[in-house]
């Protein structure tokens, strides 16, 4: 057993959550070795059936989130299948639910109910917009809670990897591991509420302070991070790939000027915001270069520049190769490891799902 896990050897987790946000909490937790029992409804998960169908019958994507994980299907309101469920319960540390606030306790799988047969028990419930408020009930998906958050607003379109999903289900992984340390001093569990919708806020810290000190939302294209900086946006190239730069701090511009034999630049990094007249000339100057020649002229030039990868070119990159974080197993299929190095030691690949 790797040292990644042992972290949570001996913890056993019953996920009851669908689809990514969820099911990316307990993938987390399984990799640093906790015991994750994934009950689905009969007619299984409906992230089954989503996205392209891989050699298990059903989709990759349900494979990709779940691998690791011990798979159980019932029906809650079966009276021999709750009988079941409630000894996994008394058997859990953890359980981890997405329905909308309500459910659970209408399939009688609450938080009040269920602690009452384990007072340990550590009860996430991880949904839109949390357990109370005006938005409860609302249906939403990433691109929806983006919306809310103000974060579309300035970075003007959807983001995939979804970032309310994965940023909610890291939060609630964080908080997971909060509350079992807790449990361990106090010997009492809890219950925890996350809303996806509330995930997006805690990454706009910057926006946020600037929006307190201007009283002005940014808007797309016009903040030192979305566009509106010459000095850090991605360009198009003459062959129609793409580069990106970095050179916030003065001396990576000026590493970027001097690659670039723009020395004149140098003085306007720090032109107003949005500088549309300096992106324009530096634009101009990738414009009549390849990503290879951008690559050759600025990859060594200390200026914090990237040609921009696509995904089948990324996972053959030296980095990555290097660091092992993307396995491909014997059936064909790739896992994204979970990124941590503990003591040196590369994080293990994944079993398959069990009982399916």
């Amino acid at each position: 057993m790797s040292r990644l896990g042992r972290f949570l050897y001996g913890i056993r987790v019953l996920d009851l959550s669908r689809h990514l946000p969820g099911p990316l909490v307990t993938l987390l937790l399984a990799d640093m070795g906790a015991d994750v029992v994934k009950i689905e409804p009969p007619v299984g998960d409906e992230l089954r059936s989503l996205g392209p169908k891989g050699s298990s019958g059903h989709s990759v994507y349900f494979d990709a989130v779940n691998a690791g994980k011990t798979t159980r299907r019932m029906d809650l309101r079966d009276a021999a299948a709750r009988e079941e469920f409630l000894d996994y319960v008394r058997q859990s540390d953890v359980l981890l639910e997405s329905f909308r606030p309500g459910v659970t306790a209408r399939l009688g799988a609450g938080y009040e109910t269920l602690k009452t047969i384990n007072p340990k028990l550590v009860y996430c419930s991880l949904n839109g917009f949390g357990a109370a408020g005006p938005l409860a009930h609302m249906p939403a998906h990433d691109i929806n809670y983006l919306a809310l958050a103000g974060a579309l607003g300035h970075n003007a379109n959807a983001f995939d990897p979804p970032v309310a999903d994965c940023a909610g289900a890291l939060f609630a992984a964080i908080a997971i591991l909060g509350a079992l340390h807790a449990r361990a001093a106090d010997g009492k569990g809890c219950h925890i509420d996350i809303a996806l919708g509330d995930a997006v806020m805690p990454l706009q810290l910057f926006q946020l302070a600037e929006l307190a000190l201007t009283g002005v939302s940014p808007r797309p294209r016009s903040g030192l991070l979305n566009g509106g900086a010459a000095c850090y946006r991605v360009y198009e190239t003459v062959d129609g790939r793409r580069v990106s730069l970095g050179a916030l701090e003065p001396k990576f511009w000026r590493a970027f000027c001097a690659a670039a034999t723009r020395p004149e630049w140098d003085a306007r990094h720090n032109d107003p915001l949005p500088q549309e007249a300096l992106t324009a000339e530096v634009a101009a100057m990738f414009g009549a270069l390849t990503q290879a020649q951008c690559n050759e002229r600025f990859a060594s030039a200390d200026c914090c520049y990237a040609p921009v990868l696509d995904l089948a070119e990324a996972i053959e990159s030296p980095y990555i190769r290097s660091r092992g974080i993307v396995h491909r197993t014997a059936g064909g299929t790739l896992q994204a490891l979970f990124p941590a190095f503990v003591d040196g030691e590369p994080p293990p690949s994944r079993s398959e799902l069990r009982g399916r």
